[in-house]
């Protein structure tokens, strides 16, 4: 960066421009370079991506023999340095017919308004993976249960099921105290409701 323009920012770009510097650099075709969104014919804003900064710049003389790119900078104008960039300038040719242009713009519109979202797909819900044991119980073969040609795992199930009822009744009375006994050591459990008094002062 040279030292006249440290401390510069970038400049408004203009829709014209007086210089009569042309750029060096060989003509810059629309028709295949840029695609229908990225430039606009219309006389009033004739526009389009500057293929070096990459921000919309105006087209000077779009109706002349020798429309080109105006003078501009590579930043935003009043907050970036004043760089001017390398596209400043440039021939530009307009090979596209304003109306051929209009249509495919408005057919590419169309063609994005069309399109739907994809529905996402959810992942399918996978079942636990059993455990060693209960691999390796299905896999062995009834040895001495084998009368009805049932699983080992099937008829301890079947079993379980059958004597659930009884070991759950015992389990319950287990856990009942008995009439009159408490366990040794521990203090009495009081019946009635305790309200403790504040200490007068």
């Amino acid at each position: 960066m040279s030292t006249s323009t440290l401390g510069r920012t970038a400049r408004p770009r203009k829709s014209r421009s007086r210089s009569r510097t042309v750029n060096g650099r060989p003509a810059l075709v629309i028709s295949t370079t840029l695609k229908p969104h990225q430039y606009d014919l219309r006389p009033v804003c004739a526009s389009l991506i500057c293929p070096d900064c990459k921000t919309w710049v105006p087209i000077t003389g779009i109706q002349a023999t020798k429309p080109r790119l105006v003078p501009h900078d590579t930043g935003r104008a009043g907050k970036d340095a004043a760089v001017r960039c390398q596209g400043s300038n440039r021939l530009i040719t307009v090979d596209v017919a304003f109306e051929k242009w209009q249509e495919r713009l408005e057919d590419g519109g169309a063609e994005t308004a069309s399109r739907r979202r994809t529905t996402v797909q959810g992942k399918p819900k996978v079942q636990p993976a059993p455990a060693v044991s209960q691999i390796a119980a299905r896999k062995q073969a009834p040895a001495d249960e084998s009368g009805d040609g049932r699983q080992l795992w099937l008829l301890r199930e079947m079993k379980w099921a059958s004597t659930e009822l009884a070991v759950r009744e015992t389990d319950t009375r287990r856990a009942q105290w008995p009439a009159g006994d408490a366990p040794l050591g521990a203090p009495p459990v009081p019946l009635k409701t305790l309200h403790p008094k504040r200490p007068a002062r």
